[in-house]
């Protein structure tokens, strides 16, 4: 069965912009891949581990081809059973908020969880990093709520959509839709624009 996997940065429920459209994107979706089936990872439910010195010591020790050892191969367990879930999804949906110019935090930390050799990517010493994940495809809700593509640099600048971006490419994903949803909130163009990203999420829901 194909699997769409939902993966949320934002702690902000009800009130997300991200989360509401993506929740249009995958209503849209449902009803277009009734039997397809939809995971929903919230990277805030408590259950990413941390990447601390034990993950970073089971890391090195893989690329030095050693086996993680203690603590380092609790940290490797705890990584691989969260790759498992992200690798088993054949597509996958990302929210994703703009937080200081970047991602949440808690985005990244997923992202150092799941990006290890063998799993995301290999490393060969002639030819550098190789991404694992081809063949699967992803849409992206990139939302903001002051920087703004063609606004002043005092509104902000990004470094969101290029961080994330270049992980999915990196990882081997380069079938990438993204939605945009970029109001100047204190502006009277935030209901127009939130209108447009939601009609996006259905188009790119249905095509998807």
């Amino acid at each position: 069965m194909t699997t769409l996997l939902h993966i949320s940065a934002s702690p902000r429920g009800e009130a997300s912009e991200s989360l509401a459209i993506a929740r249009t994107f995958l209503d849209a979706y449902r009803a277009a891949n009734p039997d397809h089936r939809v995971d929903t990872f919230d990277l805030w439910d408590g259950t990413l581990p941390a990447f601390g010195p034990d993950a970073a010591a089971a890391k090195m020790a893989v690329f030095a081809g050693r086996e993680p050892s203690g603590a380092a191969a609790q940290a490797w367990d705890d990584a691989s059973r969260t790759f498992d879930r992200f690798a088993a999804a054949d597509a996958y949906l990302f929210s994703v908020p703009m937080w200081n110019t970047g991602v949440p935090y808690i985005l990244k930390q997923f992202i150092d969880v799941v990006s290890q050799p063998g799993m995301v990517f290999r490393f060969d010493p002639e030819h550098g990093y190789s991404g694992l994940l081809s063949g699967k495809k992803a849409a992206v809700v990139y939302t903001s709520a002051v920087y703004g593509n063609g606004r002043d640099a005092a509104f902000g600048v990004d470094f969101q959509r290029p961080f994330f971006s270049g992980w999915l490419r990196w990882a081997g994903i380069t079938d990438v839709t993204e939605i945009d949803f970029r109001p100047n909130l204190v502006t009277a163009d935030a209901e127009l624009l939130r209108k447009q990203a939601h009609e996006d999420a259905v188009t790119a829901a249905k095509a998807f």
